[in-house]
């Protein structure tokens, strides 16, 4: 049968309709499967850990050697890449450091106005009691990388710090995934990790010697009679 011209133009709009409806039907299946990706995507998801155990003497005297420990546990399914531990005086002055046991003084006139409260002994920080280097410093001086963790394993940071400067002092610490800090690390309950140390350290001068280490470490006090 043979359409008039009317019936032709209505012809050809409904076959254009038609194809518009395919097109736009097409795009949002794309879409929605694109969607679906992004919500399972592996990458968002944190990484879990905690700190096992946290040491650092509170009372310090200057001159003396001792040791900041941090024990932290992988407590997820995965690897996390590069377990970083950042270190910070806490307070504006240590805040403004470059150094992560130091502060910067703004006292005017000053060449150096970096003050570093702690001097971090060469090849520290350290595993554990081994004699390998523990955490490298990354992109900041403040950021110490212990390398990947992977998942149920723990790594023990040891930092071995002679105190240089009398205070009372906040030492800050945080735990990162990476080196740059992308790769999220929270504690099983969703919390960023953070902790600190207060320290005070005086000038009293103490019975010390030097160990078989190179140390510089406090005589312990005689015992009583008693004991």
């Amino acid at each position: 049968m043979e359409l008039s011209g009317g019936n032709r133009r209505q012809a050809r709009r409904s076959r254009i309709a038609t194809l518009a409806l395919g097109a736009l039907a097409a795009t949002l299946v794309i879409a929605g499967c694109g969607d679906d990706d992004d919500s399972g995507s592996e990458d968002e998801r944190a990484y879990e850990a905690a700190v096992v155990s946290a040491e650092f003497p509170p009372r310090q005297r200057l001159g003396e050697t001792t040791r900041m420990r941090l024990k932290v546990r992988n407590e997820g399914d995965r690897t996390i890449p590069s377990l970083v531990v950042n270190v910070s005086l806490g307070g504006e002055a240590g805040g403004g450091s470059s150094l992560p046991f130091g502060i910067r003084s703004e006292e005017p006139g000053l060449a150096a106005p970096e003050r570093p409260v702690w001097v971090l002994s060469e090849h520290y920080p350290k595993r554990g009691d081994s004699d390998d280097p523990g955490g490298t410093e990354g992109a900041s001086p403040k950021s110490f990388n212990f390398g990947p963790l992977p998942a149920g394993r723990s790594v023990d940071g040891v930092w071995q710090l002679n105190a240089v400067r009398t205070g009372r002092y906040q030492v800050l610490y945080g735990i990162d995934g990476d080196v740059g800090g992308e790769a999220r690390v929270e504690s099983p309950s969703g919390d960023p990790i953070r902790g600190r140390f207060t320290v005070t350290i005086t000038d009293s001068v103490p019975d010390t010697t030097v160990n078989d280490r190179g140390e510089v470490v406090r005589i312990p006090e005689p015992k009583g009679a008693d004991g």
